[in-house]
């Protein structure tokens, strides 16, 4: 809220002028911020050439689908849109929205931003006989900036001047990851250490990977295991006794972690499939993290020694069944295992 100067009244953030008595209120600063995040940053190989022989209608067209075609992969996986600039897209990750595996993220759209220009260059080809090259580089550190609103999300700093560098160096259809990147996300991707770059701007020369391949199911750096869980022994043991409790009763327990990314849920998660691996079969799933299904069930139906249903009345008999968790020992057991 903001008090006016002249009288007093608490107004809205949004408000030009006094809802009491008119006076035109004082601008607020917007909030600055400093935080980690991952930046995307790509453009159209030969862009120059490309305007040469194209009219500027034709060429303004050209580019305004290519735009359309490579923002939703930004967005489908928590990207924020920095900037469009003649040829070029610049997305952030962990910027307005943070999530654990940013990183893997801004990977996984440069890739998919590849895959849609490889469908409307079809298009391209047949309206206007061209087709379009994209480079990427992406880098992952610290940024500075002020007023995160969707209109201004403007970020500054070396980490976006590198990627923007990394760009340049790539070759067509090239994605070069920084190092800081490549770090977060070796576990799930297959790529190539380049000779030291020269970039314009640096003083020294940058390591940098051509990202060859992602895995369908990577998610990114393993997390560490070897240092003692500190901090969480009572939430540790309310999932043993729930684990417990699904044993002795030969029932179900559904137990739902909350907590802001990065407090620890996946660490107790695997505290106790670690301290149940003697007692239970453990089973993981999870959903898609862009918010596609989930293939939980199958892994689920096959440990349970279940073959899929072929119909829809199957289908759902079968799912009245999986509800009893007490059917057969074997099966509670990985009940226990999996839901508690």
């Amino acid at each position: 809220m903001a008090a006016c100067e002249v009288c007093g009244v608490e107004n809205p953030e949004e408000a030009k002028f006094c809802l009491e008595c008119g006076a035109q209120l004082a601008a607020t600063a917007p909030e600055r911020f400093r935080r980690t995040v991952t930046i995307l940053f790509s453009d159209i190989v030969g862009s120059t050439a490309l305007g040469e022989r194209l009219d500027t209608e034709t060429l303004s067209r050209v580019m305004g689908e290519y735009f359309a075609a490579v923002k939703p992969a930004v967005e489908r996986h928590g990207g924020t849109l920095a900037k469009f600039i003649g040829d070029a897209v610049m997305a952030v990750f962990g910027l307005t929205r943070l999530h654990e595996d940013d990183a893997l993220r801004a990977v996984r759209a440069a890739v998919e931003m590849q895959r849609a220009l490889a469908e409307l260059n079809r298009e391209l080809e047949r309206r206007y006989g061209l087709m379009l090259s994209a480079r990427t580089g992406i880098n992952t550190g610290p940024v500075a900036g002020e007023g995160l609103t969707p209109d201004r999300n403007f970020v500054a700093g070396d980490t976006a001047n590198t990627a923007a560098r990394l760009r340049s160096s790539a070759g067509a259809g090239e994605i070069l990851l920084g190092e800081p990147t490549y770090r977060l996300v070796r576990a799930g991707v297959e790529a190539e250490l380049l000779p030291p770059l020269e970039l314009k701007g640096k003083l020294e020369a940058v390591t940098a990977y051509r990202l060859l391949a992602v895995a369908e199911s990577a998610e990114g750096v393993p997390r560490r295991l070897d240092a003692p869980l500190i901090g969480r022994e009572r939430e540790l043991e309310t999932l043993r006794q729930e684990f417990r409790r699904a044993v002795e009763e030969g029932r179900c327990r559904l137990v739902t972690l909350l907590g802001e990314a990065g407090v620890g849920k996946s660490r107790l998660v695997r505290e106790l499939a670690s301290a149940v691996r003697d007692e239970a079969t453990v089973l993981q799933g999870r959903a898609c993290r862009t918010g596609r299904g989930s293939r939980t069930g199958r892994s689920h139906r096959s440990c349970a020694g279940r073959r899929p249903s072929k119909t829809a009345t199957r289908r759902r008999r079968h799912s009245t069944r999986s509800r009893r968790c007490s059917a057969t020992p074997s099966w509670r057991s990985t009940s226990a295992g999996s839901w508690g």
